[in-house]
C-alpha cells in the first residue's frame, strides 16, 4: 500500500468515523473495489489520460449511483486526481483503521483441506484468547501444505504445516557436515 493511499483511506475513514458511518462506506468501498477490479476494461478507462477527468468523474458518480455521496466524491476526487489505481489500497488503510478502532485482528488459515466447523470454531476460540481481539477469519485451502495449517494475523506468520517441516528438514540435511 502506498503513501497515497494510506492518507486517502485514512481521511475517509476519519471523516466515517466521525460521521458515524464507517461500516456503511467499509462495506461500500468493498463493493466499489469488487467491481472496479472484476472489470478491468473499466479501470483502464477510468486511467486513461485522454479521457478529460470531468468525464471520468461523471463516469465514476453514474456507475455507482446510489452509493453514499462521501463514496460518490471519494471516487470522483480519486478519478479527478488520476488515483484510481489506488482504490484498492485505500480500501486496505480504511479496513486496517476499522480493524484497529473495533479490535479486530483478520486471520488467514491455510490448509490442506476445508476446516470442518467445530474445528474452526476451536481455531477462532484458541485465537480470541491468545490476542483478546475479535477474530475475523478467512479459509484458505491448498493442497500443496500437505498437512497441518498456515496462520497469517497481523504481519505474522505461524506455519505449522507439513509443507514447512519438509522444508526444515531438507535445510538440516543440506546443511549437514558428513
Amino acid at each position: 500500500m502506498t503513501e497515497l493511499a494510506k492518507r486517502y483511506g485514512g481521511s475517509l475513514y476519519e471523516l466515517a468515523a466521525e460521521e458515524n458511518l464507517a461500516d456503511e462506506l467499509l462495506q461500500q468501498l468493498q463493493t466499489a473495489v469488487d467491481s472496479i477490479q472484476a472489470e478491468p476494461q473499466y479501470l483502464r478507462l477510468l486511467a486513461t489520460p485522454s479521457v478529460p477527468k470531468k468525464e471520468r468523474c461523471a463516469l465514476l458518480a453514474q456507475a455507482f449511483e446510489g452509493a453514499h455521496p462521501y463514496l460518490v466524491n471519494f471516487l470522483r476526487l480519486l478519478g479527478e486526481e488520476d488515483l484510481i489505481a489506488e482504490l484498492p489500497g485505500c480500501l486496505r488503510a480504511f479496513r486496517d483503521r476499522y480493524n484497529a478502532d473495533h479490535d479486530i485482528l483478520e486471520v488467514t488459515a491455510v490448509s490442506a483441506v476445508a476446516l470442518t466447523a467445530p474445528a474452526r470454531e476451536k481455531l477462532l476460540a484458541k485465537l480470541q484468547t491468545m490476542t483478546g481481539k475479535n477474530i475475523v477469519l478467512t479459509e484458505t485451502v491448498d493442497p500443496s501444505v500437505i498437512g497441518g495449517m498456515r496462520l497469517d494475523m497481523g504481519g505474522t506468520r505461524l506455519d505449522g504445516t507439513v509443507q514447512r517441516h519438509l522444508e526444515r528438514l531438507r535445510e538440516e540435511i543440506d546443511g549437514a557436515t558428513l
